[in-house]
């Protein structure tokens, strides 16, 4: 296809598979000293960072099915420097070219600091300092040329939870992951549909992602699929902190929007209450609204499905507008001008 012509479309077909691949990379990492941490600081920019909000919510949910002995925090470093959590953590440091400098940068601090680490990468300086100082290292595979990172989550996920299931952190949920890709595989083309169903109507607006607190990281990522694939911005929040402030800026709209509600059905009754209320206060106000309700019979299904919606949403409005969906152009342009 002529608008994509880096085979973005089979990059997302492609990615159910990445959850037992990342396993099968991370299967021999362990560390010779466990200093007790409870908690994971997980460094990293963009696409090799979204791994890390998804990772939070689905620890989240082992810990409220009673699955984990202890509570394993999760904690995210966007930044040159580390924070203070750092220092009693187990340190991820995850860029998939291996080559992100902010990344880079807080990585030679723990080096400096002899701070427990792991570097993620498909190569670059991450893998070389990793090399050179004797610290475990998983090597991400470039299925494609111009493989995004944005679309590797499934590798990040798989390989940083067999990690914890080496170091005895977390249980083994292997048949669940595997039986989650399963169910996501079967659902491609019904996903597919319904995103170019939604990117029609995303077309010529601004979307804006709403979710609850369990799920505001789907939203997150949904916003930057949308921003990254279809080249156009887009915004989140949730409930019901927006209800708070946000809504009152639709009492005077200054262009067109597109509200996207991720709801699930387990959420707190008070919060389904708000999807159904603030929903219709907005079209009283003109503004599109579609609620989608979060399928699967558990978190990894529902979160996964969620966003292989969001794959196929941002790609088929990226082909609505005429645009090739996996470079970054303003990306590229800006790190140039930043050396």
């Amino acid at each position: 296809m002529q608008q994509d012509p880096s085979n973005f479309r089979q990059m997302i077909l492609d990615s159910p598979g990445q959850f037992a691949e990342g396993r099968r990379l991370s299967e021999g990492i362990t560390f010779s000293s466990n200093p007790g941490y409870r908690s994971i600081m997980i460094s990293g920019m963009g696409g090799s960072a979204l791994p890390g909000n998804i990772f939070r919510i689905y620890l989240s949910d082992l810990s409220h099915r009673g699955l984990l002995s202890e509570p394993v925090s999760i904690y995210q470093n966007r930044f040159y420097e580390l924070p203070w959590e750092a220092r009693q953590s187990l340190n991820v440091f995850a860029s998939y070219s291996g080559n992100t400098e902010e990344t880079i940068e807080s990585f030679e601090s723990a080096i400096a600091e002899g701070l427990p680490s792991l570097g993620i990468s498909s190569g670059g300086r991450i893998e070389e300092l990793c090399l050179r100082e004797g610290i475990p290292h998983i090597k991400l595979p470039i299925p494609f040329p111009d493989f995004q990172p944005r679309l590797g989550t499934g590798y990040f996920f798989g390989a940083l939870y067999q990690v914890l299931v080496n170091e005895g952190l977390v249980p083994d949920m292997r048949a669940e992951m595997e039986e989650g890709a399963t169910y996501l595989q079967s659902r491609l083309s019904e996903l597919e549909e319904s995103g170019k169903n939604l990117a029609a109507k995303c077309e010529g607006k601004t979307p804006v992602i709403y979710a609850s607190p369990r799920y505001k990281s789907v939203a997150m990522v949904w916003k930057i699929k949308l921003n990254e694939n279809a080249k156009t911005a887009a915004f989140w929040n949730f409930f019901p902190e927006l209800n708070h402030n946000e809504m009152v800026g639709y009492t005077h709209p200054q262009g067109p929007f597109q509200v996207i509600m991720l709801r699930d059905a387990e959420d707190h009754p008070k919060d389904l209450k708000r999807f159904e209320v603030t929903s219709g206060l907005l079209r009283e106000q003109g503004i599109s609204v579609e609620i989608l309700d979060m399928e699967g019979k558990n978190v990894f299904n529902r979160v996964f499905s969620s966003l292989l919606l969001a794959d196929f949403t941002s790609y088929h409005l990226a082909l609505r507008y005429g645009i090739d969906p996996t470079p970054v152009v303003l990306v590229e342009k800006l790190k140039k001008m930043l050396v």
